[in-house]
């Protein structure tokens, strides 16, 4: 029988905490379960603009920041926007109206970061969303006080999978990027950490339809629970 896609590899070793000095996470997907609201957001928006776009279309621009995506799918689609900023507040409106509905954290996510905060290790956060929205779900969750550095990529550049967010993140936090674990749940994501000379675990976000380009992160675990089993 075929493997899941969402359990743990049996090649790869889990990794050693004492190897790291700093756990950076991405946070949608990863921290909270915005994927689907994200797609529930995009739908909405882009639908008062003709979009005919589905759930499944809307997978190519995951780990893409939201001015990059709405870009892609402007230039793609021939809808002729010509006021990027005024869809993305829109969008970004109606994401934080639906995080703040029912703000969940994703499983396993409270206690690892309690556990790695008792550890004495570092804690960023690196994400393709804006400050605006690690401001929301960060609060929302009651899990501001865990994070040494908050950092969006709205700030760099470029957005994932270019690896200035991460670079960033461990510059301000004073930690080699070889200490450094990433944790993420998308392709683009993983290949920033990657780039940034980062060991990298994926944790596949589970509406995601399975890929295989995954495999290229050093470790993959179906939640968080079960990286912490390793650790305890």
């Amino acid at each position: 029988m075929k493997p899941s896609a969402f359990t743990m590899s049996t090649t790869k070793a889990a990794p050693l905490l004492n190897d790291f000095d700093a756990i950076i996470f991405d946070m949608d997907g990863v921290l909270i379960d915005s994927e689907p609201l994200w797609k529930i957001a995009m739908d909405f928006v882009f639908g008062q603009y003709g979009s005919t776009l589905t759930h499944q279309d809307f997978q190519k621009t995951v780990g893409l920041r939201i001015d990059e995506v709405i870009a892609f799918w402007n230039a793609h689609e021939n809808w002729g926007l010509t006021d990027l900023q005024h869809v993305e507040k829109q969008i970004i409106d109606k994401l934080i109206a639906l995080i703040e509905l029912d703000p969940k954290p994703l499983a396993g996510v409270l206690d690892t970061l309690a556990y790695l905060k008792d550890q004495g290790k570092q804690i960023g956060l690196a994400t393709s969303s804006s400050q605006r929205l690690i401001s929301t779900v960060l609060t929302a969750l009651r899990i501001e006080h865990f994070f040494d550095f908050a950092y969006s990529a709205e700030f760099e550049p470029y957005g994932k999978p270019h690896p200035g967010v991460y670079i960033k993140v461990a510059d301000q936090l004073q930690v080699q990027a070889q200490r450094c674990l990433v944790i993420e749940d998308s392709f683009n994501g993983v290949i920033a950490g990657l780039a940034a000379k980062m060991k990298v675990c994926c944790i596949p976000e589970k509406t995601h339809f399975p890929n295989p380009k995954l495999a290229v992160a050093h470790f993959e675990f179906t939640d968080l629970h079960q990286l912490l089993d390793t650790w305890r």
